[in-house]
């Protein structure tokens, strides 16, 4: 009868319904101006930032872009030589070639590229700023199909590009409570996602930022299959070792 009952748990838990797994259920209904579009990232502690200037004059613009020529032999820079990248410390400083210690926490890749275009026209004629996010990245884990952490070269991800990399969610996924884990200048943040509503679609929480966590859970269904499928091997598992047991048993009593 045990045998039986776990038999029928597992079968049932093991049928899924749409409404388990369909995204935005609510869509027909939902408000689409709500879809937030003018998100963009903001620099943090500890970012990576590839900073590149140029103009008309390349000897005028060389001083400000730090190299690996300049690292062992200042003033010997070759175009060859790769653009070294700043790391925003914990104070949210980068030290920029002449310019020296520059604030950028909180500011946007745009609100930097302005800030040192400005700065830069007092010495450089028509200077241009190329400013990008080097340790841009996401990590996806739990119940998706390719698991992983994943480099984002366009600074713009939402969390169903974040989700489609990683392969989609399994059918054994939980669609409601799936856990965003977000590292805000220090303190740790952990916000629940609801994918069966649109509600996300107009949430500050639809685009991610670098180093951003998705943690996508087994959903009650999956948890019951395990837990049943485990308890059945226990069963059988003491079935053999009993029949093993009266084996000896009678052996020895012959």
């Amino acid at each position: 009868m045990a045998a039986a009952a776990v038999l029928v748990t597992a079968i049932s838990a093991g049928c899924t319904t749409s409404k388990q797994i369909l995204y935005f259920q609510d869509i027909d209904t939902a408000e689409i101006d709500r879809i937030v579009t003018n998100y963009e990232p903001v620099i943090k502690r500890d970012d990576i930032l590839k900073i590149v200037v140029s103009g008309p004059d390349k000897l005028v613009v060389q001083p400000y872009n730090l190299t690996l020529g300049e690292v062992t032999t200042y003033g010997s820079t070759s175009p060859e030589n790769a653009t070294l990248e700043y790391h925003v410390d914990k104070d949210g400083y980068i030290d920029f070639p002449v310019l020296g210690h520059i604030n950028v926490l909180g500011m946007t890749r745009q609100d930097l590229v302005e800030y040192l275009t400005k700065n830069l026209r007092k010495e450089v004629k028509d200077p241009v700023v190329y400013v990008s996010f080097s340790n841009f990245k996401v990590t996806v884990l739990g119940e998706v199909k390719n698991p992983g952490t994943y480099n984002v070269t366009s600074e713009r991800i939402t969390i169903l590009q974040a989700l489609g990399m990683a392969g989609d969610l399994n059918l054994t996924a939980r669609r409601d409570g799936i856990i965003l884990i977000r590292d805000d200048n220090g303190l740790n943040t952990h916000i629940k996602i609801d994918l069966k509503t649109s509600d996300i679609l107009s949430s500050p929480y639809f685009y991610l930022q670098q180093n951003d966590v998705l943690y996508v859970p087994a959903s009650p269904t999956r948890v019951a299959t395990a837990t049943s499928t485990s308890l059945w091997s226990v069963i059988l598992s003491g079935i053999t070792t009993f029949m093993s047991v009266v084996s000896v048993i009678i052996a020895f009593t012959r």
